[in-house]
């Protein structure tokens, strides 16, 4: 069965009676890694200016957080990509970012001084060490790998939602979850879990829309997913550390 994330980035068509896919005359640039590269460079670098603003002015926090989404859904159900609204999610996101991690600064200050540069300094690493372990081949994306790994996604997002609804009658102080003591913990340590697989995933998809021939623009999209997982994978080790710290 074809992959429908490479038909759209590919721009081919898909029959979903035969399965057949017709693919487009298409005489432009095809994507390469360094496509990949320079667009995932210039999306952080607009993500860092909108950490600098969202730390200066943490009021802006939950408004980048709604805007941020609402460009997120937008990127993701958009059938053609655009640069503009990346760039955008990557602003949004950015100042979102800066705001939610001058909160915890303050909140740990006196307890945990460097957790924001820890949970930086933490994606970073994970981010290296499971891009060595996928290019070295230790971690092979296959069938069985995706199969468990979206079982495990699937799971982690119906747990999460049950989290936020019980939040909101004040379960675990208010954090849901994963304010109860040892299973707030583990389900923080199986969401850093799951973003750095996820990172796997999209390690995966960017070497096959490069093989299948997507147009170069379909590079923002590749860089978005990146930026999205990179996200998530430092939240999740954010708010893991605060619950260690916590512990202490």
């Amino acid at each position: 069965m074809s992959n429908p994330v490479l038909v759209r980035a590919t721009g081919e068509t898909l029959n979903p009676e035969t399965g057949a896919i017709t693919s487009p005359t298409f005489t432009g640039a095809r994507m390469t890694m360094d496509d990949v590269i320079v667009k995932s460079g210039m999306l952080f670098v607009i993500l860092l200016v909108g950490a600098f603003v969202g730390w200066t002015v943490p009021g802006l926090t939950f408004v980048a957080f709604f805007v941020g989404m609402g460009l997120a859904f937008a990127n993701i159900f958009k059938k053609e990509v655009s640069p503009a609204l990346v760039l955008a999610y990557g602003v949004a996101e950015g100042v979102f970012l800066g705001g939610i991690s001058k909160w915890y600064s303050m909140a740990y200050a006196d307890t945990a001084p460097n957790l924001v540069s820890q949970a930086v300094m933490g994606t970073l690493i994970a981010f290296g060490t499971m891009l060595f372990l996928y290019k070295s081949g230790i971690i092979k994306v296959n069938g069985k790998f995706k199969k468990i790994f979206m079982v495990a996604m699937v799971s982690y997002l119906v747990i999460a939602v049950a989290s936020l609804i019980s939040s909101l009658v004040g379960v675990g102080g208010g954090w849901g979850f994963y304010g109860v003591g040892g299973l707030g913990l583990l389900l923080c340590v199986a969401g850093v879990g799951l973003a750095a697989f996820s990172l796997v995933m999209d390690f995966e998809l960017i070497t096959q829309t490069i093989a299948v021939g997507a147009p170069e623009k379909e590079s923002w999209r590749m860089a978005f997913g990146l930026m999205v997982t990179l996200v998530w994978l430092y939240l999740e080790l954010l708010r893991l550390l605060a619950i260690l710290q916590g512990r202490d």
